[in-house]
């Protein structure tokens, strides 16, 4: 059930068109999450700059995984269902890499490290020992790449509360938490 609906594309306020705009010029489309989030023209507006911003950290496989482990630590079906079409079409991971993901590992040794560094961070709410920071550096990440997977963690975080307490309609194919 919807509890903060998303509005029609034409019925957001006035600050948030021009940014649905540029929204739909990049994706082709304006997902309802992106319509919640335009309630608020200054909520999208930081959205949208974090999100461009975090867009040139890491790599895109890196960013997706992080976000299926932070989605399912959170429960946000939407996000999971959101992110696993992104993993699957714009990262092109396989179908066992993103299940791997979702329980905060990877296959991939280097990113494995960031992806159980994420879950972790979001378990923990941010408590993490100094062995989990060592790990992650060990697999070759710098302290810059550390903050932008905090990062990356709190941006995904966002959505994921925002879209559990509104109930987003999901519109891509449904997955959800309790599948993994």
């Amino acid at each position: 059930m919807s509890h903060i609906p998303a509005p029609a594309r034409d019925a957001v306020p006035a600050g948030s068109q021009p940014l649905l705009d540029a929204v739909e010029k990049q994706l082709g489309l304006v997902p309802n999450m992106f319509r919640v989030i335009a309630l608020s023209p200054h909520a999208l507006q930081g959205y949208l700059s974090l999100s461009g911003a975090l867009a040139k950290t890491l790599d895109v496989k890196t960013r997706e995984r992080i976000a299926l482990a932070v989605a399912q630590v959170n429960g946000c079906d939407y996000c999971l269902s959101a992110h696993s079409y992104l993993a699957t079409n714009l990262a092109k991971l396989d179908a066992g890499e993103i299940a791997r993901n979702r329980e905060g590992a990877s296959a991939d040794a280097k990113a494995n490290a960031a992806v159980a560094f994420a879950a972790t961070i979001t378990r923990n709410r941010g408590q993490v020992t100094e062995a989990d920071i060592q790990s992650v550096r060990a697999a070759g990440y710098t302290d810059g790449q550390l903050v932008e997977i905090v990062a990356i963690v709190a941006e995904n975080v966002f959505t994921n509360f925002l879209n559990i307490v509104a109930g987003t309609e999901i519109d891509f194919p449904v997955v959800t938490a309790k599948a993994a």
